[in-house]
């Protein structure tokens, strides 16, 4: 018996040579979801639970490469997009998507440094704005990355609404705002919407430095809606399956940086 052909996802990011962020967390969370992961590498870092020493974007022709063998050989249901580091990087992506059209396209916007330092020039922020987020199924964004898309500052629940929304009318499909960066007491709330339907996802906060769950939220939304999920209800598992990571977290380096479980957390076949 010749066992059915599984679709794929393919991560197009970073890499992470600690391997708690990027693309090496992107593959772990679709292992871990039983999804078959593909990538193709935008950027190499050197980086470890303590930061980021060196970072290596490879020539256009290669990053293309990739990108075809992956389209040429795999029934590709879902694309997850994270840290693409300058504008022509971006463009390339985006000539890439338009051509090969997959299903899904979940857009992680990497613009902001944990601490705080704004990663993209103007020109890559210009691009993701006019090139990746019509293309884009779902936005991830934080509250900072949402406030350099949107060029305004956002301190509270309204103010959040209004930039899910704001972030559709600028041609993202549907947002998942990510509640992280926004204090509001005990509890990290998620905000999607999708101009029609607005969800709210409610979770403790936790009091650990965690590395890599941006990452691994946008791939594993997209593992699930390889595995069938409606865009809504593939944010809420995946919000759980980040909650089920971090309970069961561990520091593999010599910081205090946590990075998560990720097969502790898969959820049932």
């Amino acid at each position: 018996m010749t066992p059915s052909t599984p679709v794929s996802a393919l991560t197009i990011a970073g890499s992470d040579s600690g391997g708690g962020a990027g693309i090496q967390a992107d593959l772990k969370a679709f292992a871990a979801h039983r999804v078959h992961g593909l990538s193709a590498i935008a950027a190499l870092t050197a980086q470890n639970t303590r930061g980021v020493s060196a970072v290596h974007v490879p020539p256009m022709s290669f990053l293309r490469a990739q990108i075809d063998a992956c389209f040429d050989d795999f029934d590709i249901h879902a694309v997850k997009l994270g840290m693409l580091a300058n504008a022509e990087v971006i463009h390339l992506v985006a000539d890439m998507l338009e051509q090969r059209r997959p299903p899904h396209v979940v857009l992680d916007p990497v613009m902001v440094a944990t601490s705080g330092a704004k990663l993209l020039e103007d020109s890559a922020l210009r691009a993701m704005r006019e090139r990746l987020l019509p293309l884009a199924t779902l936005l991830t964004p934080n509250t900072p990355e949402a406030e350099l898309l949107l060029g305004r500052s956002i301190t509270n629940a309204n103010e959040a609404e209004d930039a899910a929304a704001a972030l559709i009318d600028m041609g993202a499909g549907a947002v998942l705002l990510k509640g992280g960066h926004l204090h509001e007491g005990n509890r990290v709330i998620d905000r999607y919407f999708d101009g029609v339907t607005r969800e709210e996802f409610s979770h403790a906060r936790l009091p650990v430095d965690a590395h890599g769950t941006g990452c691994t939220l946008a791939s594993a939304i997209a593992a699930q809606l390889c595995r069938g999920l409606s865009l809504p209800n593939a944010c809420e598992a995946a919000i759980d399956y980040i909650a089920r990571g971090l309970q069961g977290g561990y520091q593999p380096g010599r910081s205090d940086v946590m990075v998560l479980d990720h097969f502790g957390a898969a959820p049932p076949a």
